[in-house]
């Protein structure tokens, strides 16, 4: 018997070349007319953002930017940028970027509908009404937070990042446009594009997974292992047009089941070292899977068959297996550090593990994970 479940996607999504120079026009359409953009220096001196606005300033539409978006954001920041907004007067919010960006701008809208610090919003359905609107326009093929109901900030007391979840933090309208990746270089599309593959292995094997997810995850996992090594040479404009499109299928799909050991992992890994998000879940990843890979052979030996591995005649454990090691290769292929490459400290594993194993989305993964479980990964991941 099929287990009830509930799907929600309150953002609007417009998606192909160009939809980013539609921004005025959606603005006008929200009756807005003091839009805060919230956005980061590289996108700014790449003119990136002078693109994009250039239709606002064409529509005589006056708006502020705030530029102090840092990887991994900060709940200082966050404060930062909602003192901009309450003086300014911003009567909406433009996030324009990657995952930083875009969870920063749902976190200072928060405040700006709520009031207090965004530490007092930590966790799940904390939120009691909208937040203010937002239009987010992703210009990385990772994050999905243009279509996800959650905001990862860091705590810069407890150094550990911290998420507020609630469909009332989801931005109104992504403008998601293939134009704007055409520069990516081909290390950020690595790194965020095996975070896209995370969100959706993750979406699609964690135990809040129900049918809707299901097709979403297999679609976009399949979507981006066809596509990360064609939009990484740079071969393909179709590549990076797939792979922005299987981020934002992988973004729903985990937006609506959960995420799990990797995201665990990744973010005890960020709130101490403030490691790149994407890199953390690349190193990461196939570690979890062949710790998780046991829990359903079926759906493991699925995401195989997605990712373009012939597993006909294989036994169902080694079909599973197979995941593990295609994902072991793609790693290897992108040239993916391990964890002891990336500066990790062993003699910090254990309070890393110990972080992990709190983590929002622990009792998601879809194998029971303790604190001396994650040990064990985060110790095969650093070799």
């Amino acid at each position: 018997m099929m287990n009830n479940f509930e799907f929600v996607l309150p953002t609007k999504i417009s998606f192909g070349e160009g939809v980013s120079q539609n921004l005025a026009d959606e603005i006008k359409k929200m009756g807005h007319s003091r839009p805060m953009v919230i956005t980061d220096k590289g996108l700014i001196a790449a003119g990136i953002i002078d693109k994009i606005t250039a239709s606002l300033a064409e529509s005589k539409i006056q708006y502020k930017i705030f530029d102090g978006i840092e990887p991994n954001p900060r709940d200082i920041t966050v404060q930062k940028a909602y003192q901009m907004a309450e003086e300014y007067d911003a009567d909406m919010l433009v996030a324009i970027g990657g995952g930083s960006s875009m969870d920063t701008a749902k976190a200072v809208g928060v405040l700006m509908t709520h009031g207090g610090t965004i530490n007092d919003y930590e966790g799940l359905d904390k939120i009691q009404k909208p937040i203010c609107d937002l239009i987010a326009i992703p210009t990385t093929v990772g994050t999905g937070s243009e279509v996800t109901f959650w905001s990862v900030i860091t705590d810069t007391k407890r150094h550990f990042k911290m998420s507020i979840g609630s469909p009332l933090i989801a931005a109104k309208l992504a403008l998601v446009d293939p134009l704007l990746i055409e520069s990516l270089p081909p290390s950020m599309i690595a790194a965020t594009g095996m975070d896209a593959l995370t969100h959706a292995i993750e979406g699609y094997t964690c135990k809040a997974a129900e049918p809707i997810t299901d097709a979403c995850g297999i679609y976009a996992i399949q979507m981006i292992a066809e596509n990360i090594r064609k939009a990484i040479n740079g071969t393909s404009k179709e590549a990076n047009a797939n792979m922005l499109l299987g981020s934002l299928i992988a973004g729903i799909c985990f937006g609506n089941s959960d995420i799990a050991g990797v995201h665990c992992m990744g973010e005890a890994l960020g709130g101490l070292y403030d490691t790149p998000h994407g890199v953390a879940m690349a190193v990461l990843l196939p570690y979890v899977m062949e710790y998780n890979y046991a829990s359903d052979y079926e759906k493991f030996a699925q995401i195989a068959k997605a990712m373009g591995e012939n597993i006909d005649g294989m036994s169902p454990e080694m079909a599973a297996f197979t995941a593990v090691k295609a994902v072991h290769k793609l790693n290897k292929d992108l040239n993916i550090p391990s964890l002891k490459d990336l500066g990790t400290k062993a003699e910090d594993l254990p309070e890393l593990a110990k972080r992990a194993s709190v983590n929002v989305s622990v009792e998601s993964n879809p194998r029971t994970a303790t604190e001396a479980d994650f040990l064990d990964i985060f110790q095969k991941a650093y070799q």
